[in-house]
């Protein structure tokens, strides 16, 4: 038996929404996998020059703890990865890997758990909910942990979202330094400003009003903090505004910029923010880019199906 699993990249915080918001792109990593006598695993694009081919890879990594919380042993998985995701870009690279090695070895294991645990395994080795959920269900989700180790989620799927622009520059930033860059406590000022914020973005996608992304995506808790990582950020967010944006902000813990405006001067916007980015030196590329609704798709030989949580 072999399958088939493909993941979308995802930008999660979108500015306000620091650890609960996040956004499936149609950006999508593929993986091939089959049940096999010895660990196996092959990589191309993105991350093919250094990213394992063995058990340490976070593909496998994730489909054994599957098998462990399926309480399967002595199981190997063959997996043969199609990377599009670039790595440490805040684009979701790790939750990508993660849930396709879950999404596989459930499969392949005769799914054994339901889909809330896939959520909430996934969740528990990416750290935090945001990025995974996007990827498992797609659209713009909102995704908290419930405090009892599971994770609470709804999507947000109006009848249309704005265009996206991607910028994504040649500079790695690993999350690990990203969060070291956060304080450990904030301003209950920072907080309400942030919370305010969050909510009307949510609020701005359902209704379509995107003209409220210029204030939605502002923040105070984590790219204050991070924007120091990626030389010209702040000067990229105006350019991107200047261009007809209708806002900005760091994907996830960056480097990427993510911008939502409307469809006819997405170009401008791209090339605004590369050309504000060139300033200080760093090389970066862009694309147009929508919201991915599908999420994570597991197809057997021959047919499919969507996974839809």
């Amino acid at each position: 038996m072999r399958v088939r699993v493909t993941v979308p990249a995802t930008s999660a915080n979108l500015g306000s929404g620091f650890d609960c918001l996040a956004m499936a792109l149609d950006l999508r990593n593929e993986v091939e996998a089959a049940l096999s006598d010895r660990p196996r695993v092959e990589v191309a694009g993105e991350g093919e020059d250094v990213l394992p081919r063995d058990e340490r890879n976070t593909v496998y990594r994730a489909a054994q703890a599957l098998a462990a919380r399926a309480g399967v042993r002595d199981v190997a998985f063959a997996f043969r990865c199609l990377n599009r995701i670039p790595l440490d870009r805040g684009l979701g690279s790790s939750a990508a890997a993660r849930v396709a090695g879950i999404a596989a070895a459930n499969r392949l294991l005769g799914s054994p758990l339901p889909p809330a645990d896939l959520v909430r395994l996934s969740a528990e080795l990416e750290g935090h909910p945001d990025n995974v959920v996007a990827a498992w269900v797609g659209g713009v989700t909102v995704a908290v942990r419930d405090g009892e180790g599971g994770v609470c989620w709804q999507r947000v799927l109006p009848e249309r979202f704005p265009s996206v622009v991607l910028c994504v520059p040649e500079l790695r930033v690993p999350t690990g330094e990203a969060r070291a860059r956060l304080p450990a406590q904030v301003s209950l000022q920072d907080a309400v400003f942030n919370t305010g914020r969050a909510a009307l973005l949510v609020a701005a996608l359902y209704n379509g009003d995107f003209g409220a992304l210029a204030v939605a995506t502002q923040d105070r808790l984590h790219q204050p903090y991070r924007e120091l990582l990626v030389p010209g950020f702040a000067d990229a967010v105006a350019a991107a505004r200047e261009a007809g944006a209708w806002g900005a902000a760091l994907s996830g813990a960056g480097s990427s910029l993510v911008a939502f405006c409307p469809a006819d001067c997405a170009e401008s916007v791209g090339e605004a923010m590369r050309t504000a980015l060139a300033r200080y030196g760093v090389h970066s590329r862009w694309r147009v880019s929508s919201v991915d609704v599908r999420g994570t798709v597991v197809e057997d030989a021959p047919g499919g199906e969507t996974w839809d949580g």
